[in-house]
């Protein structure tokens, strides 16, 4: 006895430490740490501000080029000039010494609508890279929903397997006391210390359970890995008109349409882009120039300086570049084919995930309903069954069997219960509702 006495303190003690400065950590709030600190969620918002650095008029092409330029050179030699009366010049180390500076400015006028359209094109890539933040934001959403219901379905299971546990010891005490004074035998306190022992297994294993499960929302959330909280257990479900609005609109929202959708216009201007390869190209130039030189005598000047603008206009049109140019328009528009071809496989694919998340997640929710029921009914069961066993009307094991249907009922119910919700969060994230839908 002294051994069950201990395994009650070990047991109780564990569980007051658990519980010990603990923090409630709300849905609300698991999801907004979840988007200030997960690391996909982070490197996301990292592609998404490139995106946005590259849809800029910094990285358009349609400012001008400028450009500065200097340089200095000195030269020694020994030089024989001949002139052309016949006089002859002959130096040793004749030195030369030349400077120069300018400001070159180029800017491309025209050049076939390309630049056009690859700007149009940088913008709607950043409108794809919001969508793709988006869906990972999504998925990452799920996955914290995932962990942080399985939290919960086992902090549920605790409380039950605690109950059970401390009705399971209440029937040992009793027993004892049933044996001490002779109203039962000795089976029936070898029945309750075997059952009292599997119970307190299961709760020991229960709780290391739910430590690990914390630890993995702790990473989802990129949190202390040992931060103690608590969860909300408490569900609720959208309403089946809400739902069927945002099912009649699914195919608007859903983030993998509105991705394809970006894809086929980002194509189809690149295609656009590649055909300027067809027009010429028209520039133009100007710079500012300045140039000083000190010469030797063999050098009919003895030095010079010049400063001065300059300015042109360009032409450059490629005849013909031995067929790249053609080749690269011609799979321009193959490419563009392909993404209408994958849009409308995005289309299919999406009514059919769409379908089989409604119909999942009508069945879980009926489901948890069924054993709601169950619930109450083997709840009854086992209350009726502990009066008859304190009448002496059914044994320990009857008593234990029914103990074990209600503990079976209950966790049984508590997985169906986040199942469901689970299965409402997928056909929301389907319908493109989840960051919509308070949950």
């Amino acid at each position: 006895m002294k051994y069950f006495k201990y395994v009650c303190i070990g047991l109780f003690f564990s569980g007051s430490i658990v519980a010990q400065d603990v923090h409630f950590l709300t849905k609300k709030e698991a999801i907004t740490q979840t988007l200030e600190g997960n690391f996909g969620i982070t490197i996301a918002s990292n592609n998404l501000e490139i995106a946005e650095n590259n849809k800029s008029l910094l990285n358009s092409d349609f400012l001008p080029s400028l450009t500065g330029n200097g340089g200095a050179n000195y030269t020694i030699d020994d030089q024989k000039v001949t002139f052309q009366d016949g006089r002859i010049n002959e130096i040793d180390g004749a030195e030369t010494t030349r400077y120069n500076a300018s400001l070159d400015l180029a800017y491309t006028l025209f050049d076939g609508m390309g630049r056009w359209y690859d700007y149009k094109r940088l913008k709607e890539q950043y409108n794809l890279s919001e969508l793709q933040a988006r869906e990972t934001i999504e998925t990452t959403l799920l996955q914290l929903f995932a962990v942080y219901f399985e939290v919960a379905r086992i902090s549920e299971n605790v409380m039950v397997l605690e109950e059970t546990f401390q009705n399971t010891k209440d029937r040992l005490t009793r027993a004892e006391y049933g044996f001490e004074y002779g109203q039962t035998n000795k089976l029936e306190v070898l029945n309750a210390e075997v059952d009292i022992i599997a119970d307190s297994i299961n709760l020991m294993d229960s709780r290391q359970q739910l430590d690990n499960t914390k630890r993995d929302l702790n990473v989802v959330l990129n949190s202390d890995l040992d931060r103690g909280f608590e969860v909300d257990t408490l569900i609720s479900f959208t309403e089946p008109l809400v739902l069927d609005s945002f099912l009649a609109d699914a195919e608007k929202n859903n983030v993998r349409l509105l991705q394809a959708e970006r894809s086929i216009i980002i194509s189809d201007y690149t295609y656009k882009a590649s055909k300027a390869v067809y027009l010429p190209t028209v520039g133009l130039t100007g710079s500012y120039g300045w140039n000083e030189g000190s010469f030797p005598s063999t050098s009919f000047a003895s030095s010079s300086v010049t400063n001065g603008f300059g300015a042109g206009v360009s032409l450059r049109w490629s005849l013909f570049d031995g067929g790249r140019g053609i080749t690269s328009v011609k799979n321009a528009k193959i490419q563009t084919e392909n993404e209408a071809v994958i849009k409308s496989q995005v289309v299919s694919e999406v009514k059919r995930d769409i379908a089989n998340a409604r119909g999942n997640y009508e069945n879980r929710l009926s489901i948890y309903e069924l054993l709601s029921k169950n619930v109450e009914t083997t709840g009854a069961n086992y209350e009726r069954s502990s009066e008859r066993y304190k009448l002496g009307q059914i044994t320990s094991v009857e008593l234990r069997q029914a103990q074990i249907n209600l503990l079976n009922a209950r966790t049984t119910k508590n997985a169906a219960k986040y199942q469901a919700k689970l299965a409402e969060l997928q056909l929301l994230q389907l319908t493109g509702q989840l960051l919509n839908t308070a949950i």
